[in-house]
């Protein structure tokens, strides 16, 4: 019986709906409009077309948004002025610093200086730091999006052995400090597997759930999987596709097309993961500004 397939972009419209009337309601109740500003340094074209889409989604529901684009050449003290200048801004209850940045500016130096209530990334070390111990103000979109598709595809991690492929400060890790928590949607059993990790198909093939974040095409085989196993997969890699315009198409961090016989459910690649990482930005500014308002 081939895999059922968990649509990210059904999901994440479920989510958005819901949100959509948040927005409506704080409007109403507390005649706040959340506010999502992002700060883009130059003009590279993932970086572009990453924050107008950002942009697109905040206004579809409501949401007030504002990019700021800096030079390529700005010098750092000028972008973290302006990162001060916006957490006291008080039209922002959300603050995105678009990576990466120019390799002449301090990415870590610029993440920190965020107001760690207005950081909707979630990646202030506070906010690292409370999601650890289970009081977090933002989850990190990706990893929250993950335990979202678990959650509402009636996958639930509670009392489940999740093995997560790959140890990221982006994905692995908060992943990891969401699952372990002693929560509903959480309450997993989590096993961390790297490059040091010896036999990591063994550890693999016991995992009730299994998430790919790898950044490594097809680095998971149907040898990998259990019968049953519901499969995430984080990765997006671009591989030669003479058949296409582009020249390329993405596939994930999983071969596809030989584990979606074999799993319970899978992510699909793209329309799994990504867009819940978007939604979950805008849950985490909704969350701000109700927040901020209280």
């Amino acid at each position: 019986m081939e895999a059922e397939i968990i649509s990210g972009t059904e999901i994440a419209a479920e989510i958005r709906g819901e949100l959509k009337e948040e927005v409506k309601e704080l409007k109403e109740r507390r005649g706040v409009t959340p506010g999502l500003v992002m700060v883009r340094v130059g003009e590279d074209p993932a970086s572009v077309s990453y924050v107008s889409g950002k942009s697109k989604a905040s206004e579809e529901l409501g949401i007030y948004s504002e990019t700021i684009v800096l030079p390529e050449d700005a010098g750092e003290e000028e972008v973290l002025a302006k990162v001060e200048e916006l957490n006291n801004d008080p039209r922002f209850h959300g603050i995105l610093v678009q990576l990466p940045l120019p390799k002449h500016i301090d990415s870590d130096k610029v993440l920190n200086a965020i107001d760690p209530r207005k950081d909707v990334d979630g990646f202030h070390p506070v906010n690292v730091g409370r999601l650890l111990i289970g009081e977090p103000f933002f989850m990190p979109c990706t990893p929250h999006g993950v335990q979202q598709l678990l959650v509402r595809s009636g996958n639930s991690p509670e009392g489940k052995r999740v093995v997560i492929c790959g140890r990221s400060n982006i994905v692995g890790k908060p992943l990891m400090a969401i699952l372990v928590q002693k929560k509903k949607g959480a309450n997993a059993t989590v096993t961390m597997c790297h490059t040091g990790t010896k036999d990591l198909a063994s550890v693999a093939r016991e995992a009730d759930i299994l998430v790919a974040a790898m950044g490594s095409a097809k680095a998971i085989t149907v040898d990998m999987i259990k019968e049953g196993a519901v499969v995430i997969d984080v990765g997006v890699n671009r591989i030669p596709d003479a058949t296409k315009k582009s020249g390329f198409r993405l596939v994930g961090d999983t071969d596809f097309e030989a584990i979606k016989a074999k799993a319970k459910a899978i992510t699909p690649v793209p329309g799994g993961v990504g867009p819940m990482t978007v939604t979950m930005l805008l849950v985490n500014t909704v969350r701000a500004a109700e927040m901020q308002s209280a």
